[in-house]
């Protein structure tokens, strides 16, 4: 998972309002239900002592938010009487959590969001296609593609000697369309970096368009004759066939990090190790095994990589005041600064992985602790 859209939060200086709130719109009662929940969030950070500015700042994001059909969630991080990020969740939260703290919590939203897949999916036919992107971030784009060709769109069986000059007619036009269309696919999947590229309905269009993709979008392809343009068409099996694509797509890659893991010399495992190879922007990809109910806290000074398991350490770095949080707060602020990337897992995923938590290294030498070089 890259993290690069985090970066705004750790630009600005603490204490830190992070707020998840369930914001379903499903029932009659959904906007009373939601207006009760924020009141006893808000409660909960006047308790911990947040400014009022700040708290002000996420009631009106809460309050005025463009609600959506079912259920959903918020995620709302704010300092200084300003909200720097909010995000819809695709889900509710596991639960209502409203802290305040030198950092923000961004784990309970960076375990719900998961590996991001950037996607593009074409639903063609022979006049041109509708076309819908999405990138990593989750920002979504459209596109709308009307051939140049509708001249003898469909083959016609007139019989005689103009038989042949139509068929030939049908095919460049088809092939002209499948261009147009192909065109704006290649530009929509370079715009988003698409990790998987759906090419789906008519047969024949499709057809026409897998064989124009340039090469480089040909391993991530995925062509079906599921879906059509018409209005009203039912997409359920295009709507699935894409979901299951997109699940696939993340699950290897959490093979491959995995994978890599596994394949280092004992070393990047474990809390003590990872923590020492952010110190020394040495961590490509962290992996983590999602516990809503961890604990544990680090040591940090103002820079990313002044993070310790005693505060002993950062004194030895010269950090004149290093400052108790929690540790996952403390990893994923590292990783941000460091452009290293992160990997969540579930408990099932990664069952013997040292204290929850690994790292793959970008590079080992003789400092890497756990090599065995003495």
């Amino acid at each position: 998972m890259q993290l690069s859209f985090l970066r705004p939060l750790y630009d600005r200086p603490g204490p830190w309002c992070s707020v998840y709130v369930d914001a379903s719109a499903n029932t009659e009662d959904a906007h009373p239900a939601l207006d009760l929940r924020w009141r006893g969030l808000r409660d909960q950070l006047q308790q911990q002592r947040a400014d009022l500015a700040s708290i002000e700042a996420i009631e009106a994001v809460v309050r005025g938010h463009d609600p959506m059909a079912g259920d959903y969630g918020l995620a709302i991080f704010a300092t200084r009487g300003r909200v720097v990020l909010s995000e819809y969740l695709s889900a509710p939260p596991l639960r209502d959590l409203a802290a305040f703290s030198s950092l923000p919590h961004v784990m309970p939203m960076l375990a719900q969001r998961g590996e991001q897949v950037a996607w593009v999916r074409v639903l063609a036919d022979r006049a041109g296609a509708d076309a819908m992107a999405v990138s990593a971030g989750g920002v979504p784009r459209r596109a709308h593609v009307a051939g140049r060709e509708s001249y003898q769109l469909s083959r016609v069986n007139p019989g005689g000697w103009s038989q042949s000059r139509y068929q030939r007619a049908a095919v460049e036009a088809w092939h002209h369309n499948a261009g147009d269309v192909t065109a704006a696919t290649v530009e929509l999947a370079d715009r988003v970096g698409a990790d998987v590229v759906v090419v789906a309905g008519d047969v024949r269009a499709t057809g026409m368009i897998a064989a124009q993709l340039p090469e480089r979008w040909q391993d991530v392809l995925v062509r079906t004759d599921a879906g059509k343009r018409a209005r009203g068409a039912d997409q359920t099996l295009l709507d699935d066939l894409t979901v299951q694509t997109i699940a696939e797509v993340a699950d290897q890659r959490i093979s491959r990090a995995l994978d890599r893991f596994g394949m280092q010399e004992d070393v990047g495992a474990g809390l003590g190790a990872v923590v020492a190879a952010l110190q020394r922007n040495q961590v490509d990809t962290m992996l983590i095994v999602d516990d809503p109910s961890a604990t544990g806290e680090l040591w940090i000074g103002p820079e990313p990589t002044e993070i310790a398991t005693d505060p002993g350490q950062l004194t030895a770095m010269s950090v004149a005041d290093p400052e108790q949080v929690r540790a996952d707060a403390a990893l994923v602020r590292a990783l941000v600064g460091t452009d290293a990337e992160l990997t969540v897992l579930g408990p099932d995923e990664a069952p013997e992985l040292t204290d929850g938590v690994g790292a793959v290294l970008r590079y080992v030498d003789a400092g890497t602790p756990g090599r065995g070089i003495g």
